[in-house]
């Protein structure tokens, strides 16, 4: 019997009925949230396994472990306040890992620092909050991976924006310019 030619066509629209539930990736999807923002709303999505926020209180980070969360790196430096008596303490008890990563200088923002991260994310299995006081080191160091991976300056600093890249972007452009 000979193929019918409706058969590719046929096939596509299986394909689309398949998949009509999921929603398309949003390229300008927001990695970075307001931490109060997901407290008010007890929902916390990572976009590829990230999110990114400034510092989290205990409330926040409760949100992220009931999301399914399962390590909170956190880029800011040991003397700086965290409004948390001991942020290790509560993330582990929440049954997350806490990884520390310290970015506490410009001069840790840089390629090597950002091979660094990539290594320490790519070991991680399951949803990362990345944080520091803002987002913006967070951004920072996520355009710089973003580079790694081959994005152009442009693509890398609009994914940095996207989470929480604000002040330090010059900086960035600077060590994009110099790679």
């Amino acid at each position: 019997m000979k193929n019918p030619s409706y058969l590719p066509l046929l096939l596509v629209a299986i394909g689309l009925a398949v998949h009509a539930d999921e929603s398309p990736v949003d390229v300008g999807e927001r990695i970075h949230v307001d931490v109060g923002e997901v407290v008010a709303t007890g929902e916390a999505v990572p976009v590829d396994g990230i999110t990114s926020s400034g510092q989290p209180d205990e409330a926040a980070l409760r949100v992220f472990a009931n999301a399914g969360y399962v390590a909170i790196i956190d880029m800011r430096g040991p003397d700086e306040d965290r409004g948390l008596d001991d942020e290790r303490a509560v993330v582990q008890a929440l049954g997350l890992d806490y990884v520390p990563f310290p970015i506490t200088g410009r001069d840790e923002i840089n390629f090597d620092t950002a091979k660094e991260l990539d290594g320490l994310l790519r070991g991680i299995d399951g949803p990362v909050l990345l944080h520091c006081g803002s987002g913006n080191r967070v951004g920072a160091m996520l355009a710089l991976r973003q580079s790694l991976h081959g994005a152009d300056d442009d693509a890398a600093i609009a994914y940095g924006k996207d989470a929480g890249l604000t002040r330090l972007e010059p900086l960035v452009r600077e060590r994009l310019d110099d790679k």
